[in-house]
């Protein structure tokens, strides 16, 4: 449990401070947060820094594919009701953005922290966290990020005897192979909309069974464990059956099983699931995702979606048609180079809205959404876009760096 003593030694003291001043010298240039490089400072003036600022505090990590800065959110607001939290909020979830953030929170209890699935076994090594939380794993940064059933492995070996309760998603058969080495897992029914990356088995690679909501490896046994906490509608069903009504201004189900997983979570630490769905209806947007801006005299929607499970999911957010949607897809570093994702995304549930096309891989987008017998017209800008758009709520769905490019330019 978090204590008063104070872990830092005068190097530390050092290294903090010393990050605290570039992150503001990067702040003043007008480089965005200055979490990253300030803590990239940090780390090498103190290699152990990470630890040092995690030992006294009671640490929850949150990684996944998607969902993870959102779920982040909503685990910190929950667990405010029990002492105070810091977070990385802003989603810089490497070692440096991490170190960063918990450097900013000399006064916690709680430290909950999203984690990129990479780096997840390295920062669980250094925080020893008191829990876990595994959401989803699917294709994502196709040039870059490894094949996803060697993220579950390095998971499974990273997590493999840890003393952390690990609160994992027993409806993604990757997630519950990675978490299956664990001693202490609770497994909550949080549903999975994107299936293509768990129809072979993870454990012998076998072909998975999926009879209705439940799935099984018909050659090595490897099936699906039973829920202690399960998403149902709208409500939470805790271990002893009862039904918490889940209250979000986030929309979606997604959001709702996200909602599922932070009460799971909270409960480790003792906070009521009523208590915990409570405070989550306070967080209305997540770093601009979901705000709904004045942008030219319309009312613009803002959407991330940066890969196919969550290109999926959002989908199912946007308003019926005719509302105007407007994409937009880039492929500099922080989204992947590669593209080829968007042959995996099922553009036919579009049909009907009349579709704007944004973005530096426009032409990439235009001609995917052409095969999928989409109607669209492509634009130079979100200018051009939105003043081309026909009457109502316009919904904008982006992928990493164009969201970014959005809010910049929306003001937001």
């Amino acid at each position: 449990m978090a204590g008063n003593s104070d872990p830092l030694t005068p190097r530390a003291k050092l290294a903090v401070t010393a990050g605290k001043a570039v992150a503001a010298a990067s702040r003043a240039a007008g480089r965005g947060s200055g979490s990253v490089i300030g803590g990239r400072v940090a780390l090498r003036l103190d290699p152990d820094l990470l630890a040092r600022l995690a030992q006294n505090l009671d640490v929850v990590l949150v990684s996944a594919t998607n969902g993870k800065t959102t779920t982040t959110r909503l685990i910190a607001e929950a667990l405010r009701a029990a002492g105070p939290v810091v977070s990385n909020a802003l989603g810089a979830n490497m070692p440096a953005g991490i170190t960063s953030a918990l450097a900013g929170g000399s006064d916690a209890k709680f430290g909950v922290i999203e984690v990129d699935e990479k780096y997840l076994a390295g920062v669980a090594r250094d925080t020893a966290p008191k829990c876990i939380a595994l959401l989803n794993l699917s294709r994502d940064q196709l040039d870059r990020a490894a094949e996803t059933r060697m993220l579950a492995e390095n998971w499974r070996e990273g997590l493999s005897g840890s003393k952390a309760f690990i609160v994992a998603n027993c409806d993604d058969p990757l997630v519950v192979w990675a978490a299956s080495s664990s001693p202490n897992v609770i497994w909550v029914a949080a549903g999975q909309m994107w299936k293509d990356d768990a129809w072979s088995c993870p454990s012998c690679g076998g072909v998975m069974q999926r009879p209705g909501d439940d799935w099984f490896c018909g050659e090595c046994g490897f099936r699906r464990p039973q829920p202690t906490w399960a998403l149902s509608g709208d409500h939470v069903l805790d271990p002893h059956g009862s039904a918490w009504p889940i209250h979000l201004q986030l929309p979606g189900r997604a959001n709702k099983a996200n909602a599922a997983s932070s009460a799971a979570v909270a409960a480790v630490f003792g906070v009521p699931p009523q208590v915990a769905l409570e405070r989550m209806y306070q967080v209305q947007a997540v770093a601009g995702r979901y705000d709904v801006v004045q942008f030219q005299n319309r009312d613009l929607r803002l959407l991330l979606a940066k890969n196919p499970a969550g290109w999926l999911e959002t989908f199912s957010l946007i308003d019926p048609p005719p509302a105007p949607v407007i994409l937009s897809v880039n492929a500099r570093g922080a989204d992947g180079t590669d593209t080829s994702w968007l042959w995996d995304v099922d553009y036919t549930r579009l049909t009907g809205h009349p579709i704007f096309v944004i973005g530096d891989r426009k032409l990439d987008l235009a001609v995917r959404l052409e095969v999928a017998n989409q109607h669209f017209q492509v634009c130079e800008n979100l200018d051009q876009a939105v003043q081309m758009c026909p009457p109502g709520r316009i919904e904008v769905i982006a992928n990493y760096t164009a969201f970014q490019d959005l809010r910049r330019r929306v003001g937001n």
